[in-house]
């Protein structure tokens, strides 16, 4: 029986994979996950470390499920959110089907991806490889250094064999064979989730990420890693749609700068919300934009977790 994610056996069983998205910061992880997928569900950015919690997005096929998790970027941390969002990353590649590794072909190797495939060579469980080199289309100057890297890595060590696939999440260059990867190394199994889901990731979390998303936009290297944003109150009635976010900075003399001379900003962040809002959800969400202090929040343990970026 075809159910439109796959044709089952008997025991409701199709080609399904839990999928780790890793790698280090700004290989664009989120960005080839949306082309993936043919639809945003994680925000993108210039600036690295936008995404700082696990984000699912689900592939349904004729073929079958393939279930992303995109994670936070590997970098070296230096504050207790980055810790996290490094051992987030982590957590995430273990238990799943398929490890995919995301690397910048266009640059050499960086020590964190030189970590990842140490990482990845040695933890001997039965999960698949496959290493995506990303950003293809703005050459291979990475390329052969970094497969002389994979195999200093798996020297001496019982490593699975990896898929290498060049790929551009820019151009779309790669992806069909990407997918025909990564459905190949998808074992039979039930589905990890209903046919009908593009992604689980809670409305207020979505509406929270494309606040900042907008703001890391505008703000590039000025202050992004100081900012971070969440639904305080959030109305969905026939007659409303509502939310007020708050966003969050350490000091107060970085208010000013959130908020911009005369407001300019803050509007202009929220109009740009509110038009990706409505093209996300099919319909329109107001926004109210709140600045406030939150000292010393990358360090706050309770507080992140409170606002979703710790689970």
């Amino acid at each position: 029986m075809n159910t439109g994610t796959g044709e089952k056996d008997r025991e409701g069983n199709i080609h399904s994979a839990l999928i780790a998205i890793v790698g280090r910061a700004n290989v664009g992880k989120s960005s080839l996950l949306n082309a993936l997928l043919g639809e945003k569900v994680s925000i993108e950015s210039p600036v690295a470390q936008a995404t700082r919690r696990i984000i699912r997005g689900i592939l349904n096929e004729p073929r079958g499920q393939l279930a992303f998790l995109d994670t936070p970027g590997v970098h070296a941390a230096q504050s207790d959110l980055g810790r996290f969002m490094n051992r987030a990353a982590r957590t995430a590649s273990e238990g799943v089907d398929i490890t995919l590794l995301v690397f910048d072909v266009s640059r050499p190797p960086f020590p964190e991806d030189v970590g990842w495939m140490r990482r990845l060579a040695r933890r001997g469980d039965s999960a698949a490889l496959v290493f995506a080199l990303n950003k293809s289309d703005l050459g291979l100057a990475g390329a052969e250094a970094l497969r002389r890297a994979w195999e200093a890595a798996a020297s001496g060590a019982q490593a699975p064999t990896p898929d290498w696939v060049e790929v551009s999440a820019r151009t779309g260059a790669g992806l069909a064979r990407l997918r025909d990867q990564l459905f190949a190394r998808a074992p039979v199994q039930p589905p990890y989730f209903p046919s009908d889901i593009l992604t689980d990731h809670p409305r207020r979390l979505a509406i929270a990420d494309v606040v900042r998303e907008k703001l890391f936009l505008r703000l590039r290297d000025e202050m992004p890693h100081r900012v971070a944003t969440a639904v305080e109150h959030l109305v969905e009635t026939p007659a409303e749609r509502r939310a007020t976010v708050v966003i969050y900075v350490e000091r107060a003399s970085q208010k000013g700068i959130v908020i911009g001379h005369k407001g300019r900003l803050l509007r202009t962040v929220r109009r740009a919300a509110e038009a990706e809002l409505k093209s996300l959800f099919g319909e329109a969400m107001a926004l109210d934009l709140v600045v406030r202090v939150e000292p010393n929040w990358t360090k706050n343990y309770f507080f992140l977790k409170r606002i979703g970026y710790l689970t």
